[in-house]
């Protein structure tokens, strides 16, 4: 039998190298069939992957930034412990709040879950709503950029002393591409897009436009990529009905017993949708109803930033949310032609 991932690096390397070495040349090639399943919050992916899982004998590869937090759960709409006895799911709770977490290790996981799920015989498929997970996984990851400590503790500084609208003012300046992907009150990408043009003078996102045309670290030999979309209001609907089901559900219970471990606001991952929100209501910042209005919002602000960035991305076929029968038998297609 062909083997189902075909590594083309050199076997001389090893440990780091090795791992870096798969990250930015083509140095894996996957014939086994993959399915992608991408589409904004709310939209609903989770019901459609549990029905690909069923008809394919899929296992799901996690593609959300938040999901990976143990302890962040009602937050990041985590499957039930019902849903994750049902099919076995890759990168869950797999780090701490207060650990990194980046695309690079998303890209180095989720290639040893596929590697290890097409040797077990079972269809791997890649579930969530971060578009950057996506991107660096079909398109790879632009090399590290070397940023001198000089930097990151004067921009430190700038926050205290500027703050942060006045520094997303000034990522609007000198990089108006990725000023237009951030959101205003989104701190670690501000201040990453401002120490990388400080330190190489160039923006973030042609470093970004330069590695897109770099060959990507895996081949895909038989991906089916999907994109779920709706219509904008029934989309704001559902968005609407999620975010006051969370604070149901007891998010602020959650946030709290997060600090209560130790996990201050002051973290990235404390820092996302829904955390941020609460931690504002907890420290007395935003009342009751505010912060349940302001979350929605940024929801539904951060549900078209999604799209926005899906729409991007070529290898999508899109589908409206309810077309599941369609979707099912698009990839029947697809496996009947690799037989």
């Amino acid at each position: 039998m062909k083997n189902p991932v075909s590594h083309l690096g050199s076997p001389g390397q090893s440990g780091d190298e090795n791992r870096h070495h798969s990250l930015t040349k083509p140095a894996v090639h996957i014939q086994s069939l993959v399915i992608v399943l991408a589409g904004p919050t709310a939209i609903g992916k989770t019901e459609l992957s549990f029905a690909i899982a069923d008809h394919f004998n899929c296992e799901i590869i996690s593609m959300d930034s938040v999901q990976v937090y143990r302890h962040m759960d009602i937050g990041s709409a985590k499957p039930t412990p019902k849903e994750l006895g049902q099919v076995r799911h890759h990168l869950i709770d797999i780090v701490n709040p207060d650990e990194q977490y980046n695309a690079a290790h998303f890209v180095r996981d989720c290639l040893q879950a596929i590697e290890d799920m097409c040797a077990r015989g079972k269809t791997p498929l890649i579930t969530g709503g971060t578009g950057l997970y996506l991107s660096c996984l079909l398109n790879g990851l632009f090399e590290t950029i070397h940023v001198k400590d000089e930097i990151r503790d004067s921009l430190k500084k700038e926050l205290q002393t500027r703050g942060l609208p006045a520094l997303y003012q000034e990522l609007r300046q000198v990089d108006p591409a990725t000023a237009e992907r951030v959101h205003a009150n989104d701190r670690q990408r501000i201040l990453r897009g401002l120490e990388i043009h400080r330190a190489t003078g160039i923006p973030w996102s042609e470093h970004l436009r330069k590695q897109r045309q770099q060959a990507p670290p895996v081949r895909f030999a038989n991906l089916y990529a999907i994109g779920l979309e709706s219509d904008r209001s029934q989309l704001y609907q559902r968005i609407n009905r999620r975010s006051k089901q969370m604070l149901a559900q007891g998010l602020i219970d959650e946030v709290a017993r997060l600090r209560n471990m130790g996990y201050g606001p002051e973290l990235p991952s404390m820092q996302t949708i829904g955390y941020r929100h609460v931690n504002q209501y907890l420290d007395g910042q935003l009342d009751l109803p505010t912060m349940t209005e302001i979350l929605a919002r940024d929801t539904r602000r951060y549900a078209k930033r999604q799209m926005t960035w899906f729409k991007r991305q070529a290898e999508l076929h899109w589908y409206d949310r309810e077309q599941h029968q369609q979707i099912i038998h698009d990839i029947k297609q697809l496996k009947n032609r690799m037989l």
